[in-house]
């Protein structure tokens, strides 16, 4: 067996990476019989403070890698270690709960109550939480609405705010209970770029000063680029991909918004022009 693919973070001595998995896979049985290999042989360490993005294309199996490091869904081979515990070996109850403390999602698509505000939707996660916790609720929110920006929005709802606000609200929500494991799920898929950037921007600023580690599963390269380490999903295998590179994709996107831009700027111009000189002989003419 491979050795796991280690992280680029410093390790203390004797103390386990926070995320470990061990050769592995995930297959379903098809109705007809037969089986269908998701996730094959996958070896990975992540370290707390780092920031790993997972790349592929629809169907590559990012959701099903996904479920596995949230310790959503079982493998049918292999291990999945989280702070050097062998969570395979749990109870559903115990990988519950395993999950409910350490590890905080961010979805696509928010998945923010319609019919609650902000603050309503960030202390979701206290009330299942500590007795603590429960109790401290609705401080802790407004502090982490406060750090993502949004304390003066606490009291409206989803239908009320951008899909940049939504977005941080979710991202304050996966947080208030300082997870040590942050999941992103395509975070700025339904984002435009610039608010796609600083949701990106504050998911890392917030994972690296609470010493959590983020995970990022995208199919978008600009994002990946931004992260420590990238890997891409294929065929069910996990390839380490160049970082170098994928900055190199990062500049080259930018440059292609950039050179989009100032074509934009010179179609506009000449239209200004044309219509500047069909104008002209009307001028002329009279």
């Amino acid at each position: 067996m491979d050795a796991p693919i280690p992280s680029r973070g410093a390790r203390t001595a004797g103390t386990a990476p926070l995320l470990e998995l061990r050769s592995l896979a995930r297959a379903v049985r098809l109705p007809g019989g037969e089986v269908l290999e998701i996730l094959r042989g996958i070896d990975l360490i992540v370290q707390g403070g780092e920031h790993v993005s997972i790349v592929g294309r629809s169907g590559s199996g990012k959701t099903t890698l996904l479920n596995q490091l949230g310790l959503i869904d079982r493998p049918t081979g292999g291990t999945v270690l989280f702070d050097g515990q062998d969570s395979t070996r749990l109870s559903d109850r115990r990988r519950a709960r395993l999950r409910g403390e350490s590890v905080g999602f961010v979805f696509q698509q928010f998945n923010l109550l319609e019919g609650r505000t902000a603050l309503e939707n960030v202390m979701m996660p206290m009330l299942y939480g500590t007795a603590r916790q429960f109790w401290g609720r609705e401080k802790a929110a407004m502090e982490m609405l406060e750090r993502v920006g949004l304390a003066g929005r606490a009291q409206s709802k989803p239908n009320r705010m951008s899909g940049g606000e939504q977005q941080r609200v979710a991202v304050a929500r996966a947080l208030v209970r300082r997870p040590r494991l942050i999941l992103a799920d395509e975070p700025t898929g339904a984002l435009d770029v610039t608010t796609g950037e600083a949701v990106m921007a504050l998911l890392d600023e917030i994972a690296r000063e609470s010493g959590a580690a983020l995970v990022t599963i995208t199919h978008d390269l600009q994002v990946a680029a931004l992260s420590d380490r990238s890997f891409l999903l294929d065929g069910g295998v996990l390839h380490t991909v160049d970082r170098d590179a994928a900055r190199g994709a990062l500049a080259g996107t930018a440059g292609i918004r950039a050179g989009r831009g100032a074509v934009g700027a010179s179609n506009a111009a000449g239209v200004a022009g044309a219509s500047d000189a069909a104008a002209a002989p009307e001028r002329g003419a009279r």
